[in-house]
């Protein structure tokens, strides 16, 4: 059974930085992309950040130049370092990812959430 286990979720002052991780355990045979969503109280869930199994990535406008993704394929684990972080960041951060179990196909999976909270 393959979970995404997210880590790193605390309240920040504005201005301060977080580290998000997310690693992903189980029987696997391969990952591709491994992501990040947000959903802040009483809104849609949104896209933060993705980046591919060779490295590229893709970040969504309201984050970039603040935020930077980043995996380790070896320990099957994915980052969100944040910076410069505001107020309107405040929501909970799920991991994302594609992964293929062994003698499985390939499915989306979700983490748990990690509540991000920026304030004075």
């Amino acid at each position: 059974q393959v979970q995404l286990v997210e880590s790193g979720g605390g309240l920040v002052q504005p201005g301060g930085s977080l580290r998000l991780s997310c690693a992903a355990s189980g029987s696997i045979s391969s990952i591709e992309a491994m992501g990040w969503y947000r959903q802040a109280p009483g809104k849609q869930r949104d896209f933060v950040a993705r980046i591919r199994r060779l490295g590229s990535t893709n970040y969504a406008d309201s984050v970039k130049d603040r935020f930077t993704i980043s995996r380790d394929n070896a320990k099957n684990t994915v980052y969100l370092q944040m910076s410069s972080l505001k107020p309107e960041d405040t929501a909970v951060y799920y991991c994302n990812s594609d992964i293929r179990a062994t003698n499985d196909r390939l499915r989306n999976y979700w983490g748990q959430g990690t509540q991000v909270s920026v304030s004075s």
